[in-house]
């Protein structure tokens, strides 16, 4: 999230498309009903079904699965074309004034953008590259009437958005479509704001990287960035998830989102050079050119004494890869035999991973695996879905492991916060806490390593491990020496003086340096824990702004700050844009940058330099010519869809999508599988485990699939008949609930039914049922490695009795 849960408050209008918070976020959708209540906010619904969320809101507009950017596109053209964005914001604020490249081209009539190669099914970026001066900085026209600049590019890309066209695409009617974008861009006036809420609605699909560029895009025209009651907010699932990214769980950064090294990156100095960006603008404070801080810090939290100058800080122990192995790959590795062991923690690949089938074959492969979890589930028993259970060979370990309440530590929510949660009970029986399982797994492979020697053993023999008992380290100790890091000498500032002891923990990552004299395992966390204490225990609920802000509650990272973002808050004289919002304001005689948050720039920086700091352009990016599928967000129906793409039928799907040889014949066709489908969650149940807990079971005993009533009525199925989801991957067997929440659209003149499929059951717990992911096709972003969850194709059968 770029703001907080708190600041949803502060919103003129709420607008969720692409989750669900008054059911699966219920605590934090509070303080959307408190914007209605306080502000008169208005909250907006998009979906494909009608929701609790939708019940709650002041308009609700049904979606067909998989066209959101094209609404999306619909109401930036609406913004551009009524000319409801905010100037002053758009030109000093964002990249709308950036020349592009004569190279950059987009054909409407094919559906791609200039440097496709059909062979590879990949761009080259390197075309849509902007215009640059002798000194590499960005070529600029500020009346932003350059045939080639930012501002006139986006208008032409999306003057094709119309609402007839959003229409025939989406199955919105025009005039409900209108509704939406005259409520939406009256938020681009100074004194208002709009916050959008969104979760895995809109990241799992093969284009969900784009469709969340879509909504920066709109958020951007509209000033609504950096600013109390705006933002983009994404809805984390689990109340930890956030944290877990922050940490590198996903594998593929760094901790604190560094970059793994590459195979060409052999030297320290090669990999700084290749990540530490050069400014591309005069008013950019290029904050990635603190990246050697960062890493060097890094590696001594990683390695301790053994990362010295003069080996690099040991930066020879980091493996270069030549990609990351991301989750997808794993599994397709594993489906070829070219892994022997895995080690999981709180996931459960059965149930989190499309096609079921493929994974369970592809863990049938594996020598050994290890499985740390509360509960014996699918993934720990994946053998039993398997074609002859008889023939795996995999060799199963499961550890028990203690539940979030019988341990203690941090969680970081959505909103960046960190908290800390304290123990309430003992694990029961011979269940043990991460912290437990972690500390003997590293002692036990140092005394192996130790003892029998290796062929690389250094990363394991001198890594920094600074427990008192090695063997459990506490969450204290984790966050504290670790996490926050440490002074590892006499740190001293420009004057000479002393601002930190050797020893003693660091205030902010504003200390952190490149020369070893830091060691800081997350950067972005480093402050949490100073030598005055644990700020994540902090618990004081005083808003002395008013604004939501609570700063001394918990700690956000990064440095405390509650909006990213927020110098946007003020104009580009340094006023705010609103006296009713008012966060930041610079302060003329001070010289500096005042106000209700931790400024989100250089506090002496004048108000010329731009608000978004992270960026070498210092701008919001309306154009991004990073992303592999390209620079502006272009509409592609789903990998399956049931109609051709009305834009361009001859590219109708995501050109660079990421698929694999061995599932191409797993795609299913609207001539066989003629409904749409999509997956959700359910407030009852906790995504797969609490079908493992009696009382939660009760509330959801039986799996069931919802089916639109008038869908229903035409196969004659009725409520509790047992039906069978069937895709070209497989099928699921579900009890039918004939249901008035999906209504049929009419998407270029055809009726289009929509199927929805609740994804909590499995074959293990007090409960169960068909795993969803039995359906789901194998199809992933090619820039996020997210699967297309939220729309494929399906056919239903009535199961005889």
């Amino acid at each position: 999230m770029t703001n907080s849960w708190e600041d949803i408050k502060n919103a003129d209008v709420v607008f969720v498309m692409g989750g669900n918070p008054a059911e699966n976020h219920p605590c934090g959708f509070k303080w959307a009903i408190k914007a209605r209540q306080e502000r008169g906010a208005k909250i907006i619904c998009v979906d494909v079904r009608y929701t609790r969320t939708a019940a709650v809101s002041d308009i609700f507009v049904q979606i067909r699965p998989g066209s959101d950017i094209a609404f999306m596109g619909g109401l930036i053209n609406y913004v551009l074309q009524n000319k409801k964005y905010n100037e002053e914001y758009v030109r000093h604020f964002t990249n709308a004034t950036y020349i592009v490249k004569d190279t950059y081209n987009f054909d409407p009539e094919t559906g791609l953008f200039s440097g496709y190669d059909p062979e590879k099914r990949r761009y080259d970026t390197k075309l849509w590259d902007y215009e640059r001066d002798e000194k590499g900085m960005v070529k600029k026209d500020m009346t932003m009437e350059h045939p080639r600049c930012v501002f006139q590019l986006l208008k032409q890309f999306y003057s094709r958005y119309t609402p007839e066209v959003v229409e025939k695409i989406t199955g919105v009617p025009k005039e409900k479509f209108l509704e939406v974008a005259k409520i939406i861009a009256e938020t681009g006036a100074p004194d208002k704001s709009m916050t959008h809420l969104y979760a895995l609605g809109w990241t799992h699909h093969s284009w969900g990287t784009q469709v969340i560029g879509s909504m920066a895009i709109l958020q951007l025209l509209l000033g609504n960035i950096g600013v109390p009651g705006g933002g983009i907010n994404a809805l984390r699932g689990h109340s930890n998830v956030q944290g877990v990214t922050d940490l590198a769980g996903e594998g593929r950064f760094l901790h604190g989102y560094l970059r793994p090294p590459k195979p060409e990156q052999q030297t320290l100095k090669d990999y700084i050079e290749a990540n530490t960006p050069k400014p591309w603008d005069e008013g950019s404070m290029n904050y990635w050119s603190n990246y050697s801080k960062f890493i060097v810090s890094l590696l001594k939290a990683y390695y301790g004494d053994a990362a010295t100058p003069e080996n690099d800080f040991a930066y020879h122990f980091l493996p270069k890869q030549d990609k990351v192995i991301a989750w997808d790959e794993a599994i397709d590795r594993m489906y070829r035999g070219k892994m022997e062991g895995l080690v999981s923690l709180g996931v459960n690949i059965l149930a989190n991973t499309p096609n079921v089938n493929k994974t369970v074959e592809a863990l049938s492969k594996l020598k050994w695996m290890v499985v740390v979890e509360l509960f014996e589930t699918e993934m720990a028993s994946f053998w039993k879905q398997a074609k002859n259970p008889e023939a795996v060979k995999t060799e199963v370990l499961l550890l028990p492991s203690a539940l979030f309440a019988e341990k203690e530590g941090t969680k970081t929510n959505s909103g960046r916060r960190l908290s800390w949660q304290y123990k309430a009970v003992d694990p029961p029986g011979d269940a043990k806490s991460e912290y437990w399982i972690a500390g003997r797994l590293y002692m036990k492979l140092k005394e192996l390593y130790q003892k029998e020697g290796g062929k690389f053993p250094d990363p394991i023999l001198k890594a920094r491990w600074p427990y008192k008992n090695p063997y459990e380290p506490t969450a204290d100790e984790v966050l504290a020496l670790e996490i926050n890091g440490v002074a590892l000498a006499d740190l001293t500032d420009d004057k000479g003086n002393v601002v930190v002891k050797k020893g003693e923990r660091l205030p902010s990552f504003t200390m952190l340096r490149d020369d070893g004299t830091t060691a800081c395992g997350m950067w972005l966390y480093c402050g949490v824990y100073p030598q005055s204490g644990n700020r994540a225990k902090n618990t004081d609920l005083s808003d002395p702004s008013g604004l939501g802000i609570y700063p001394n509650f918990g700690f956000s990272w990064p440095a405390n700050r509650r909006i990213l973002y927020n110098r946007a808050s003020a104009d580009p004289t340094g006023k705010p844009w609103s006296p009713k919002k008012k966060l930041l304001w610079w302060d003329e005689k001070e010289g500096k940058w005042v106000g209700h948050d931790v400024p989100d720039i250089k506090p002496d920086l004048p108000p010329e330099y731009g608000p978004f700091i992270m960026l070498p352009e210092g701008r919001g990016r309306l154009y991004n010519f990073f992303l592999a599928d390209g620079p502006f967000p272009e509409h592609y129906e789903p990998y399956e869809s049931p109609v051709q793409n009305v834009l361009h039928p001859k590219t109708s799907t995501n050109p660079v999508v990421k698929i694999y040889k061995s599932e191409l014949d797993l795609l299913g066709t609207p001539d066989k599988f003629p409904y749409c489908a999509t997956t959700y969650r359910l407030t009852e149940h906790f995504h797969f485990w609490t079908k493992h807990v009696y009382g939660a079971s009760v509330l959801f005993q039986k799996i069931f699939v919802e089916i639109p009533e008038e869908l229903a009525k035409e196969l004659g199925i009725k409520e509790g008949d047992k039906v069978r989801i069937v895709t070209a991957r497989g099928s699921a067997e579900a009890y039918a609930l004939p249901t008035k929440r999906i209504k049929p659209l009419i998407v270029n003149g055809k009726k289009v039914y929509t199927v929805g499929i609740p994804i909590h059951w499995g074959f293990e717990g007090f409960v169960k049922g068909a795993l969803a992911n039995l359906a789901t096709p194998y199809v992933w972003d090619p820039n996020s490695q997210t699967p297309e969850f939220k729309g494929f194709l399906c056919n239903i059968e009535k199961v005889k009795a």
